[in-house]
């Protein structure tokens, strides 16, 4: 697998975002949907009980700083030049 450094496209100079560009959105994409998965789930077996599953540290913490960081890639891969 090719390092990052190492990806050139002859288009570069004339395109607003590389190929880097778009191998960096993906990655962010990823943890985004990555967090998403993560935060789901948390519904009871029935109305009259309540799950407390749902306030687990991966819903209510790890998810939520994902989909946060996720974005921030994004801003960065889109920025980045």
């Amino acid at each position: 697998m090719k390092k990052l450094n190492q990806i050139t496209d002859p288009n570069d100079q004339k395109m607003p975002l590389a190929m880097k560009n778009y191998l960096l959105l993906a990655i962010g994409f990823v943890v985004i949907v990555l967090g998403m998965v993560l935060m789901a789930g948390g519904k009871s077996a029935s109305p009259e009980d309540f799950n407390y599953g749902m306030f687990s540290f991966r819903r209510i913490t790890l998810a939520p700083i994902l989909i946060v960081a996720g974005f921030v890639f994004e801003i960065y891969a889109i920025l980045k030049r």
